[in-house]
């Protein structure tokens, strides 16, 4: 077993809670939980839950699932909870508009992927994987009330997502008030010692959580607030709908390509929040950027092998790092390429649109007027360019995206 202190450092890696004291206050009541956990031989009861509101994860979802990860390391036992009745309400903690209501039978059919696209990182045969629907349904409603006589209505419009709907007129509905209510009795329910969540989550870990588990006779849980991932853009936080996102299913060459268009600046926080190195190592790359012993580029090479070793293996992230060398930083094109058959002449956007290298003709004009656009190495500038049977030509879009076109 590692020392405490070694085993703190670990567990508190990433952790954001935006107050000190908040911060310093929960590790001392982690320091004290691992001590007793190893004098008494028994293992702390760690969880944290997701909402299965879309069917896939991408690395932002991964951020708490590296933090159960060393939980496990560390001989802890770990619930893999599913949010099957919050998912019916949706967390309202960092969004400005009501979320939509999903019925019951999407979040179960979302749901079935979940865990398996969780046991990537965490270990199948030590998480156990439970539902809050167990107890959720089995709420009266006499106990419901009892929940929410816990709390006053200043607590929740005081947070920052109710607070600036309320000062904007835009409604404020009643069920969004029971998340963090559901969440709490998670807690309860499960008598938890630590519930890992993101920093969207404070108020529902360390405000509901906590005053619940004291209001039912429980001690109060100890809560891992992490730090939000950026973006593929470095600035807001990851998110599908934003399109910043880099999914846990991509292919290795696409998630190799996507970690090396991050910004610089944000490789330390993604070495913290969704690789498998430790303090020490983390503090070493920290220094080599600082001191300019090491270049960025290799860097972050370094990150990209990381992260596509994790979801695919470490061959896999070889190959993906020596498709990014030829391909980008050697200029040289990918071995295999999509083929697109032309028998007569076509507009470039036409083309483009009909090989699926765009959504849609309106997207392929923009990308030609911003030249983005080349055939055979040569940037095409106007969306009426003419491509005609001439053999074999490479059409490329952008820096990952390329199509062979030959002629039928």
């Amino acid at each position: 077993m590692r020392p405490i202190e070694e085993q703190l450092a670990i567990l508190m890696q990433g952790t954001e809670y935006g107050d000190d004291q908040l911060k310093q206050a929960m590790e001392k009541e982690l320091r004290q939980r691992l001590v007793e956990s190893e004098r008494k031989g028994a293992p702390l009861r760690v969880y944290c839950g997701f909402d299965p509101r879309t069917s896939d994860l991408h690395l932002g979802h991964t951020v708490v699932m590296y933090k159960l990860r060393q939980f496990q390391k560390l001989g802890h036992q770990v619930t893999f909870l599913i949010g099957t009745y919050t998912s019916l309400v949706g967390d309202p903690s960092d969004k400005d508009k009501l979320r939509p209501q999903l019925s019951f039978d999407e979040v179960m059919q979302n749901a079935e992927t979940y865990a398996q696209q969780a046991f990537r990182i965490l270990d199948s045969e030590r998480t156990l994987v439970r539902y809050n629907h167990e107890w959720l349904e089995k709420l009266t409603f006499e106990e419901l009330i009892g929940l929410a006589s816990n709390f006053t209505v200043q607590q929740f419009l005081a947070r920052e997502s109710f607070r600036l709907r309320w000062d904007k007129g835009d409604g404020v509905y009643v069920h969004e008030l029971f998340y963090a209510l559901m969440q709490g009795y998670d807690a309860v329910a499960q008598e938890t010692d630590v519930q890992v969540g993101g920093s969207d989550q404070l108020f529902n870990i360390i405000t509901a959580g906590r005053k619940l588990q004291s209001a039912f006779g429980q001690r109060p849980q100890v809560g891992i607030i992490m730090g939000i991932l950026p973006g593929t853009d470095g600035k807001v936080k990851m998110s599908k709908s934003l399109g910043n996102h880099i999914r846990i299913l991509a292919a290795p060459e696409d998630m190799f390509g996507k970690v090396m268009s991050l910004p610089d600046e944000v490789m330390p926080t993604y070495f913290k929040l969704v690789t498998r190195y430790e303090p020490g190592q983390i503090s070493a790359i920290e220094q080599a950027l600082a001191d300019d012993s090491r270049h960025p580029m290799e860097i972050k090479m370094e990150l990209a092998e990381e992260i596509v070793s994790i979801y695919h293996d470490q061959k896999a992230a070889q190959e993906a790092r020596a498709h990014f060398q030829r391909v980008f930083q050697r200029h040289q094109l990918p071995d295999e390429m999509p083929v697109f058959e032309l028998d007569s002449p076509m507009t470039i956007v036409s083309v483009m649109a009909a090989a699926g290298m765009t959504r849609s003709k309106g997207e392929a004009r923009r990308l030609v007027q911003q030249n983005a656009v080349s055939l055979d190495g040569v940037k095409i500038s106007t969306i009426e360019h003419l491509i005609e049977p001439a053999g074999e030509q490479v059409l490329r879009v952008g820096r990952r995206r390329f199509v062979k076109i030959v002629d039928k």
